[in-house]
């Protein structure tokens, strides 16, 4: 099987994941926080080690200010309706995923108003357009970094500026670029940043994150047990514990350390420099084969994610015979993000997206523009 759906998550995992997670399942997997036994508490030092790797890859200066959560939708939602309430504004655009529009739609009910800006037709937006839609009540911006789309590279780092400038919270949604792509939300000023476990950080699935600017008084939208001022029926102030309500999945974020360790073993820089050359390989490879469309900015601003379709043959088609009669992993469809989709005139036809991960070849990348090459003969 040659793997190209690296964007729904990251395939195949380094040994040291697999590895770790079984070591805390076998050996000391106790739950943290909750107990003063051996085991727990080196549970808890395991997990905080994984909450300071991951303050390190970020900057955020403090580990406490990372929450753990078991997915970027769950991040996602706690940042996005932890901050937000009636009569405030929102800004948000045309590349986004499901976990953030929906979010939002369900605000709209409860009185949030809000803004989606329109991308161009290369899926990029321009920070003018998000200052132009500003208004005395905008309390958050929300983007994402990279589209899960076409791989668009957002200007992040122009859109924090200006919202630092008009003192807006920034919320940045980094599920195709953590453990690929620089984030550093100091330098880039990110007040939230909401990132998954399993895709470019490589950990297991049911493992995720949110940062939060420690100087953001930010409600929690969980409430419940979290081993520290037990006495009180009242949510507990302390960070992380505020928004960490119930059993963390111990186990899989102690293998997402593993695979923190293991891409700054490697080199954040090696690892997007040999996916960025799959990409362009891959582009050079199937631009000029007749029938086929590209979509995204495929030069300047392109991420290890692309999408394409063939003439008028429906996506999830064209990816049926790939995995059946190549055995290649792709994913066809609407990807979660219709009105990228929309912005792209394919929200019928869908698109069939191939997203590059660092164990992929180059060899794999030719037996795949052969495939396409033979696919649209037929055609």
């Amino acid at each position: 099987m040659i793997y190209f759906d690296n964007a729904a998550t990251s395939f195949p995992k380094p040994k040291v994941v697999y590895d770790a997670i079984l070591d805390a399942m076998v050996n000391y997997g106790a739950n943290p926080g909750r107990s003063g036994h051996k085991l727990a508490l080196r549970t808890s030092r395991e997990v905080f080690k994984t909450r300071q790797l991951l303050s390190k890859l970020f900057n955020t200066g403090n580990p406490m200010n990372i929450i753990f959560t078991f997915n970027c939708t769950q991040s996602l939602n706690l940042g996005i309706k932890g901050v937000l309430k009636a009569g405030d504004h929102v800004i948000t655009t045309h590349m986004e995923h499901n976990s953030v529009l929906r979010p939002i739609r369900h605000l709209n009910s409860l009185g949030v108003e809000s803004t989606i800006i329109e991308a161009n037709s290369e899926g990029l937006i321009d920070p003018k357009d998000i200052e132009r839609a500003i208004r005395p009540n905008t309390k958050l911006i929300v983007t994402t970094h990279i589209s899960n789309l076409v791989g668009s590279i957002m200007p992040v780092g122009e859109i924090g500026l200006l919202a630092k400038k008009k003192g807006i919270i920034y919320m940045v949604d980094a599920a195709q670029s953590a453990g690929v792509y620089d984030i550093d939300v100091k330098e880039m000023n990110i007040d939230i940043l909401a990132f998954p476990g399993h895709k470019g950080l490589l950990g297991p699935q049911g493992t995720g994150g949110l940062y939060i600017n420690e100087d953001l008084d930010m409600e929690s939208i969980l409430q419940g047990g979290t081993g520290s001022e037990s006495s009180s029926m009242t949510q507990p102030d302390v960070w992380p514990d505020k928004f960490e309500s119930g059993t963390i999945n111990a186990p899989g974020i102690i293998g997402l350390g593993a695979g923190i360790e293991y891409i700054m073993e490697k080199g954040i820089d090696r690892i997007r420099k040999h996916e960025e050359e799959l990409t362009r390989h891959f582009i050079e490879g199937v631009k000029d084969i007749d029938g086929i469309k590209l979509y995204g900015p495929l030069t300047k601003n392109q991420a290890p994610v692309i999408a394409l379709n063939l003439e008028d043959l429906d996506s999830s088609e064209l990816s049926y015979i790939l995995d059946e009669e190549y055995d290649i992993a792709v994913r066809p469809g609407l990807h979660c993000a219709p009105l990228a989709h929309k912005t792209l005139n394919t929200l019928n036809q869908g698109a069939v997206r191939f997203s590059f991960g660092m164990f992929n070849k180059h060899e794999e990348v030719e037996l795949a523009i052969k495939a396409l090459d033979e696919i649209a003969r037929r055609f």
